[in-house]
């Protein structure tokens, strides 16, 4: 993978403060952050991922089993827990306990914890394309999100609600943030690269355009 720039997604402290303001105030748990910046309320997000979260359920051997974004977090998982004492308003863009918590923040959900219970599992998951290396002869390398602009247009997810993707075979005509389905199977393996950190790996099969299920 090449490391290239250290620039993280676009990370802006004043964004993700105000992300931190909006989901420590609305009281959200585990891992759901509201997409920031445009979108209706049904775009994708953290707590809305690109088809939809939980409920995947076990197929037969030497197929793909659809998972969800949520199945990709440990159960118990708490990204806001040490923050939630934390009152953001009173402090400025300037104060440095704002500085703090937020490089804090970012360490968190850089070192998000993997679900252990995925790692070797045949899997099929949508979700968006960051490219991480694109040649004439199609992308080589990736990174899967799971809401439009992670990594591009706001600071990335945690890590464990990103992937890696290695294909076997460099897919062609995509573009960023274009919607895919991915095939393959996936590891806990921790990646980083100048767009994020990610939790997970997968060596894919299939990159197939994304078709919403009628």
């Amino acid at each position: 993978m090449k490391s290239g720039s250290r620039v993280r997604c676009g990370f802006d402290r004043v964004l993700l403060q105000g992300v931190m303001i909006t989901v420590l105030g609305l009281g959200m748990s585990a891992h759901t952050w509201a997409q920031s910046g445009a979108g209706s309320a049904a775009a994708p997000s953290l707590s809305r991922p690109l088809g939809g979260s939980g409920g995947s359920k076990p197929v037969a051997a030497g197929t793909f089993r659809e998972i969800k974004w949520d199945d990709l977090v440990p159960k118990d998982w708490d990204p806001l827990k040490q923050f939630k004492d934390m009152n953001f308003s009173v402090m400025n863009d300037s104060d440095p306990r704002a500085t703090e918590m937020l490089k804090r923040m970012r360490e968190t959900w850089d070192n998000a914890p993997t679900n252990n219970e995925m790692d070797g599992v045949a899997v099929r998951i949508p979700g968006y394309l960051v490219p991480l290396e694109d040649t004439k002869t199609g992308m080589k390398e990736f990174l899967l999100v799971p809401y439009f602009g992670a990594c591009i247009h706001t600071p990335p997810p945690p890590a464990n609600q990103i992937i890696y993707v290695k294909p076997q075979k460099a897919p062609k005509g995509f573009r960023s943030m274009d919607t895919v389905w991915v095939s393959g199977t996936l590891k806990t393996l921790r990646s980083d690269s100048y767009m994020g950190s990610s939790g997970y790996r997968m060596d894919a099969m299939v990159v197939e355009p994304y078709v919403e299920k009628k």
